[in-house]
């Protein structure tokens, strides 16, 4: 690594902007981050006319073409946004300064061309990001005006940030993005999330670290300016999120101490996006964000869809527009910025088969506006798990002590399940909110088996069959068919904190600490509340519900694997996993089923 920064900025004019690469933003702590900015083209006689901006900060390459990262989804991006300089998750810098905005897109530390260590979700990530956010509100060019937009990792980001108040930041736009990166993204229910990252990880990041060798030849961004490091230099300068995450077992482990975030502390106008069908990753944490943010202003738009293409619908940019335009410029021509003049809750209504990954046939569900969230109207209502497999309103009638039982994961089998159905309802019902299983579970050993379980892993999902039967599917992240939604617990981590000041009846608090273990001893049985993530569905008058029980992943989970070895081992999690009913063992799912607004 180079001991001095060269300057390696350029300058020049292209497709209606004018262009400063590889900018060099000092950072306080020393090195540099390294951004592209991108500025209107006037016709103004001064060359600094001034402009709010949208600024992001991320690993996966400023330089790297949208249309390289990800050529089939480019391919089916809003032609609009098909343009030169698109990357992936981030805005188009060719629409946004035709809108009168300075578009800066910076390389995080250790990533493209911006030297340093490569620590991604780190506390030295958010600083740097800080730093970039006050750096852009001071520029000549900038009205001292900034908002943050983006998806995923450039959402993800905004609630931290946003959370230490850098100068200028006006207000945020987190579109698919989780905000506790223990609870939403890393351990579902303290259950380790690894088929993502051991994806995304080689795919997205490591493949863009800074002095990586060949980038240009793949089409994978640009060449290190300042020049190539060797393996050992990129391994000694990285830290790899897979291996680190599968060493990071507990909340109060300090990487993700490091970057815990107090929501409240937020306080700019905030417009967050949530995707049902993101239940796997991003979705707990747009509706959390929403819940705690402590914004004057906050709103909560739900959509549906793929997780890479409505962030470039027209009518949603056009949405992202107004909210910015309100905030960064004075111009509010929707009433965002009068509280009470547009509703903060803007609900997508999932009902009727659609199909999966089908933004056509999708764009026909139904909208409503809500005044809160969860809505005040919800009845909480109890949907008991019986031994014949049903799921109702009423009691089972079991006087004697009984269970049923599945097999935990074994080598080359798959995942085994028990599954509760619903009658036909007789009529249409809603269901929109939080959910939560309550549950009565036990382990117990193999017969003739060498070695004996010592912990035991839940998996739920809830299923909608319409009035044939038949399974809905709704779309998944990547475009695959998906159920309902999602929800896991390791019962060794059932601690629930229920004093904690986010507690609910409805949404139980756990902190996943290492003190939090609990022993799981074969045959005690433990009564235990499963968060299931939040969720829509309209079951239609003949159609059901199912919850099905397993003890590994089932279809739906797409990308979203928890099948690590070091965090799954057969020695802890192989024998038999089995449901209590009796006197003393009530099964229950709390659905929130919402009656139809009063006229």
């Amino acid at each position: 690594m180079p001991n001095e920064i060269r300057d390696i900025r350029t300058v020049h004019e292209e497709d209606g902007m004018i262009l400063e690469k590889n900018v060099s933003v000092p950072l306080k702590g020393g090195g540099v981050i390294r951004c592209n900015v991108f500025r209107p083209k006037t016709q103004s006689i001064d060359p600094l006319e001034r402009f709010p901006a949208i600024v992001s900060l991320g690993p996966y390459g400023k330089d790297i073409k949208y249309k390289h990262f990800h050529a089939s989804s480019f391919a089916e991006v809003n032609p609009d946004h098909q343009t030169k300089h698109a990357v992936w998750e981030t805005p188009t810098p060719e629409y946004w300064t035709r809108q009168g905005y300075v578009v800066v897109r910076g390389d995080e530390v250790g990533t493209g061309q911006s030297p340093g260590y490569m620590d991604v979700f780190s506390a030295a990530s958010v600083d740097a990001y800080f730093e970039l956010i006050e750096w852009a509100s001071e520029q000549p060019w900038c009205t001292g005006r900034i908002g943050l937009l983006g998806i995923s990792y450039y959402a993800v980001q905004q609630w931290k940030v946003a959370a230490r108040h850098p100068k200028g930041l006006a207000c945020m736009i987190p579109w698919e993005g989780f905000a506790d990166t223990y609870r939403d993204a890393a351990r579902h229910g303290g259950i380790l999330s690894n088929g993502f990252f051991d994806y995304w990880w080689p795919r997205q990041v490591e493949s863009n670290q800074y002095g990586l060798p060949g980038r240009a030849s793949r089409n994978w961004g640009e060449d290190t300016i300042e020049g190539d490091l060797s393996a050992d230099e990129l391994a000694t300068n990285r830290t790899n999120l897979v291996e680190a995450l599968g060493e990071r077992w507990y909340r109060d482990h300090e990487a993700f101490a490091s970057v815990n975030v107090h929501l409240e502390d937020i306080k700019v106008p905030l417009l967050t996006v949530a995707n049902w069908g993101g239940f796997l990753l991003h979705l707990r944490g747009n509706v959390q964000g929403f819940l705690r943010a402590g914004s004057e202003l906050k709103y909560i738009r739900f959509i549906v869809g793929r997780h890479d293409l409505p962030f470039y619908y027209p009518e949603e940019v056009e949405l992202q527009r107004s909210f910015l335009d309100a905030f960064c410029k004075g111009d509010d021509r929707a009433g965002w910025s009068r509280k009470g003049k547009v509703p903060p809750v803007d609900l997508l209504l999932r009902k009727g088969n659609k199909g999966s990954n089908n933004p056509s046939s999708e764009a026909t569900f139904p909208r409503r506006f809500e005044n809160e969230w969860p809505i005040a109207r919800t009845k909480y209502t109890d949907y008991y798990l019986h031994p014949d497999y049903s799921l109702a309103t009423t009691h089972p009638d079991v006087p004697k002590p009984t269970k049923l039982t599945y097999n935990a994961p074994e080598k080359g089998q798959y995942t085994d399940m028990i599954t509760f159905t619903t009658q036909p309802f007789e009529a249409e019902t809603e269901i929109t909110g939080h959910i939560v299983a309550h549950l009565n579970v036990s382990m117990s050993p193999l017969h003739a088996c060498t070695t004996t379980p010592s912990d035991l892993d839940l998996f739920l999902t809830l299923r909608h069959f319409d009035k044939h039967d038949k399974e809905i599917f709704y779309t998944g992240t990547i475009g695959d068919p998906a159920p309902v939604t999602k929800g896991w617990l390791r019962v060794s981590l059932r601690k629930t904190n229920e004093s904690g000041f986010h507690h609910e009846s409805w949404l139980p608090q756990r902190e996943y600490c290492s003190s939090d273990v609990q022993p799981v001893i074969p045959n005690d049985v433990y009564a235990v509340d499963v968060e299931v993530w939040p969720t829509n569905v309209v079951v239609e008058e003949g159609g059901r519900l199912a919850i099905e029980i397993s003890s590994g992943d089932t279809q739906g989970i797409g990308l979203f694997r928890h099948d690590n070895k070091t965090d799954r081992p057969e020695a802890t999690f192989l024998g038999l996993n089995h449901l209590h009913f009796g006197p003393r063992y009530l099964n229950y799912v709390t659905f929130p089923i919402i009656p139809a607004k009063e006229d």
